[in-house]
């Protein structure tokens, strides 16, 4: 499943970086597009405002065609202070907008691309897709002069020989 949360990670990614080439992060020193996957960064109390955070909290498997189906639960928490400029008093047209960025980002067609296997250099494509359904946005969550959000989608993927 590796290779299909990959996938969907750098789609992701790329799409929310054509979308808003200025919404940037600066993680150990380097400066990259504002997303990241929890699991692949170092372990840290500290939220990073105006970014995207992709978390896997979920896997079924169900095995009754020629290839396993694995169905996968990825939910994308992020939060905003707004701007400084405007004293936070535009928080809520920040998170407006990064809503719209993932809403724009997962509803792009196509909703599927070949999985890549990203382990080897050059990436090498497999032989199935990645597909994902619509994001479900929950609501505004207030915390001080925060506000943040999460929104869950679906991601599935036949499981290839050796994948598992």
């Amino acid at each position: 499943m590796q290779h299909a949360r990959d996938t969907f990670y750098v789609t992701l990614r790329d799409r929310l970086a054509a979308a808003n080439p200025e919404r940037v992060i600066v993680v150990r020193g380097l400066s990259r597009p504002g997303v990241l996957v929890a699991d692949n960064e170092l372990a840290s109390a500290h939220v990073i405002p105006d970014a995207f955070c992709l978390r896997w909290t979920g896997l079924r498997v169900e095995a009754r065609g020629s290839l396993p189906l694995a169905v996968m639960a990825c939910e994308i928490d992020y939060v905003t202070d707004g701007t400084t400029g405007a004293g936070g008093m535009d928080r809520g047209v920040a998170l407006g907008s990064m809503d719209a960025e993932l809403f724009s980002a997962l509803v792009l067609e196509p909703t599927h691309v070949p999985k890549v296997d990203y382990s080897s250099t050059p990436a090498v494509a497999m032989g199935t897709d990645v597909f994902w359904g619509g994001p479900i946005f929950k609501g505004t969550v207030a915390s001080g002069e925060r506000l943040s959000r999460t929104a869950t989608v679906d991601v599935w993927c036949y499981v290839e020989a050796g994948e598992m």
